[in-house]
């Protein structure tokens, strides 16, 4: 799932791209897509872009009106920029946003289809939308500690948690543990004030590296290799290989539909965790499925505000 550094750069593309364009027609290859019917997605066509947001980990699209046009990703949806009027492949292609100077064409692979697009009027109910999470790079280290606190989850829970931390998802959530040197099944509220400012400062690091190397890679284009297992990571999706800081076997932990790695000799002091017992203590303070995680409820989260 394209996540807070995918998210950014490619608003920063579409951005250079659509930003006061006229949306000329959406084309709908898949009904399933439209999560909304009221204002109709009819009403978009005719309209000028007027911002680009991120929503979490969805892309608000501003129009004219104060209409916004609400696109989640999800696994396997991917944008990408094409001719104006590009043809439609049949399969795996639910829709196309049509400007005069292009077409930002939407996919997503596999069978199961679950990206989302949502046509809303006004703030009120864009905002309606984010889950709730706090922005890292808009809280100081209190207002992270609260939000960070406030329930007794796992690290891993806690990062990935939609209304606790905005953007971040099972990739990242990876890298910024190994950076912090913490366990993902540590407790948030049993780590030390330390503990805390190394994962504060983990997190920004992390997540403002990776929005730079993604802005070097792309090179001005639009970013076509969105994945969740990219080379440079230190531990996320590299089993069984090298740790690139002390050369140990990165290990991993399977829940449900999940998988956590981490470094043993660098997060754990060399403790596995991949036993029943902890597996199933991971398991537990995890939705079953991705489509669980996205939809629990917003709740009021302290130390939303920068501090």
């Amino acid at each position: 799932m394209p996540e807070l550094p995918d998210i950014t750069v490619y608003i920063e593309a579409l951005e250079a791209r659509i930003l006061r364009q006229t949306l000329e027609r959406v084309r709908l290859a898949s009904p399933f897509l439209l999560r909304t019917i009221e204002p109709p997605l009819s009403a978009a066509q005719g309209k000028k872009v007027r911002a680009l947001r991120r929503v979490g980990k969805r892309i608000a699209i501003g129009l004219e009106d104060d209409l916004w046009l609400v696109l989640h990703l999800m696994i396997a949806g991917r944008l990408h920029w094409r001719e104006r009027g590009a043809k439609l492949a049949r399969k795996n292609t639910p829709a196309a946003f049509d400007f005069s100077n292009g077409s930002l064409v939407l996919t997503e692979a596999g069978s199961q289809k679950r990206a989302s697009l949502h046509v809303v009027s006004g703030e009120d109910n864009l905002r309606a939308l984010d889950p709730g999470g706090i922005d890292v790079f808009k809280s100081g280290l209190a207002g992270f500690s609260a939000a960070l606190t406030s329930a007794n989850h796992t690290l891993k829970r806690a990062l990935t948690d939609p209304r606790t931390f905005s953007g971040i998802g099972n990739a990242y959530s990876d890298e910024i543990l190994h950076r912090a040197r913490l366990s993902p099944v540590a407790l948030t509220q049993k780590l030390s004030p330390e503990e805390i400012q190394r994962l504060y400062d983990a997190t920004k690091a992390t997540l403002a590296d990776w929005i730079e190397r993604l802005r070097t890679e792309a090179k001005g284009e639009f970013p076509e290799k969105v994945t969740a297992f990219r080379e440079g990571m230190a531990v996320h999706g590299r089993y069984g290989k090298p740790c690139p800081t002390c050369g140990a076997k990165v290990q991993r932990i399977r829940y449900a539909s999940n998988e956590t790695n981490y470094c043993a000799r660098c997060q754990t002091g060399g403790r596995l965790l991949a036993d029943r017992a902890l597996s199933r203590l991971l398991r537990e303070d995890w939705p079953r499925t991705l489509e669980e995680l996205e939809a629990l409820p917003r709740r009021a989260m302290p130390g939303s505000e920068a501090s």
